[in-house]
């Protein structure tokens, strides 16, 4: 009896609520430990009733990736398309930030749902509205790639697990075999969160980065930019290449 009213209190289940669950839970244990089964054991009902709202572990996650992309702020109205565009990302980026776990199931998914499409469309229509031709819009969405999610992924990424990478102090052989690299090393004072190592900090990093790709597109567009006469052939390119 006392579970019967316990389940009656509590509120149907809905595909949202599902979703929002799952997005919390893998927040809560992490991405690796989420499975339909700890959910419903979360939401407590059995296995099988998760099942009327989403079919399978990939429709979970992709639900769960679409609750993300929820979280991001709509078109700022009236902007340019450089603010425009700037402010869709850098609240992109926030939400992944929120959800460390997101960044890496949406680069998983084999293709984008309507919702990740629907986000795209928008800033490609940011582009494009702001006189952008179609064929600079296309080489902009290849020079961003994932930064428009707000995604970026250094060389050398800190390996999993809870706390800072290790640092191992520079000795006299790095000085002298490396000397470019040590001199950048002890030049600048590292973030200890950082992915990219103790001393970078990741969201100035991230906005430099954008900051400039987005003055290089704003120089072409005005020069009128095409990518005729730019391309080269793949003969050209690597038929003849000394390897």
């Amino acid at each position: 009896m006392a579970q019967q009213a316990e389940a009656e209190r509590r509120p149907p289940l809905s595909r949202d609520r599902v979703l929002r669950a799952a997005v919390a839970l893998a927040d809560d244990i992490g991405i690796e430990a989420l499975s339909m089964r700890s959910l419903a054991k979360d939401l407590g009902v059995v296995p099988m009733a998760l099942y009327k709202h989403v079919s399978n572990k990939e429709q979970l996650l992709d639900g769960m990736v679409d609750v993300v992309m929820g979280e991001i702020d709509p078109p700022a109205p009236g902007s340019n398309w450089k603010s425009a565009v700037r402010h869709r990302i850098l609240s992109a980026r926030r939400a992944f930030l929120g959800h460390p776990w997101a960044a890496r199931v949406l680069q998983s998914r084999s293709s984008p749902t309507p919702v990740v499409l629907t986000y795209m469309d928008s800033v490609i229509g940011m582009f494009r509205n702001g006189g952008f031709s179609i064929d600079l819009t296309h080489h902009v969405m290849h020079a961003l790639g994932s930064r428009m999610m707000g995604i970026t992924q250094e060389l050398f990424d800190a390996p999993p697990g809870p706390g800072p990478r290790a640092q191992t102090a520079p000795s006299q052989r790095d000085a002298g075999e490396y000397p470019y690299v040590m001199e950048l090393a002890g030049a600048v004072v590292h973030d200890t969160e950082s992915v990219a190592g103790q001393g970078c900090d990741d969201q100035f990093e991230f906005e430099f980065a954008l900051d400039l790709l987005l003055d290089g597109f704003e120089r072409l567009q005005q020069q009128g930019w095409s990518s005729v006469g730019h391309r080269r052939s793949k003969t050209h390119d690597f038929g003849n290449a000394d390897y």
